[in-house]
């Protein structure tokens, strides 16, 4: 174990350069680069207060997953160990399997899990079965993660044309673009390393950070609106941005609700 917690001890390494700024950090741009992972969940949990008692707790789950993969993420790009490549990439399947869990169509479900407590537990127990698998071939792994992006762009684009909010089919559309741009920068850093360094510019890892998260969240912001559509349409749930509602592009989606129930509800 001594020897996975060696700095170095990764065969992973992005192409900024190691220990360019400070001996201290492994590489200091990817690290600083998961900013947003911070500073953004926090908020979140706060505007989805309504949608937390009145549709489904689950969502903090996602939200805080989400603080954990940018801790991850700085660890691994701090010491490019394999243990914190191990903890950046678990944390991040565990993002995207908490999210299907929660969120996966009704309608799409197999008839066996038309209880939703019975699907979450299924993917529970799948999600728990990979993060083993995953310790295996570390190598592989991040190859692995981008597979588990197609489920949910596929589900992403069919919610999108039965969309007839302007607005939330306007957020579902930027997160696609989003998620484009995202992946063409990992891409590039990983596989053409050689040209941007020749250009002086080894820094794609980090616009994958931040485009990445801006999709993430906004998808599941995507989603959530649509779980409420579903669960609670008497609550008349709305898509609105903080801090201001006007600002559709620079602010902050959340979901609201109009009209709040009587009691929480239960989503079983």
């Amino acid at each position: 174990m001594m020897k996975e917690l060696e700095w170095g001890s990764s065969k992973v390494d992005w192409c900024e350069s190691n220990y360019h700024i400070t001996s201290a950090i492994a590489e200091f741009y990817n690290t600083i680069s998961n900013v947003l992972f911070f500073l953004i969940p926090p908020i979140l949990i706060y505007l989805f207060r309504q949608y937390t008692r009145q549709v489904d707790w689950g969502v903090n789950v996602v939200w805080v997953l989400l603080i954990i993969v940018g801790a991850g993420s700085v660890y691994f790009h701090t010491t490019l160990s394999i243990v914190g490549q191990l903890i950046d990439e678990i944390s991040i399947l565990w993002v995207v399997m908490s999210a299907l869990a929660l969120w996966y169509p009704r309608r799409y479900l197999p008839e066996l899990f038309q209880n939703r407590g019975h699907f979450k537990m299924t993917m529970l127990f799948f999600t728990v079965i990979t993060s083993g698998l995953a310790c295996a071939v570390p190598e592989v792994n991040a190859f692995v993660l981008m597979l588990f992006g197609i489920p949910g762009i596929t589900l992403l684009i069919l919610e999108l044309k039965r969309c007839e909010n302007t607005r939330v089919y306007n957020l579902g559309f930027r997160c696609c673009v989003l998620f484009i741009l995202a992946v063409t920068c990992w891409i590039n850093d990983r596989l053409f390393c050689e040209v941007w360094a020749s250009v002086n510019f080894p820094y794609l890892h980090c616009g994958w950070h931040l485009l990445i998260f801006i999709a993430s969240y906004t998808a599941c912001v995507f989603f959530a609106y649509f779980d409420a559509l579903t669960e609670v349409p008497e609550q008349m749930p709305v898509l609105k941005y903080w801090p201001n509602d006007k600002w559709d592009i620079w602010g902050i989606p959340y979901i609201s609700l109009k009209r709040m129930g009587q009691k929480p509800l239960r989503k079983f």
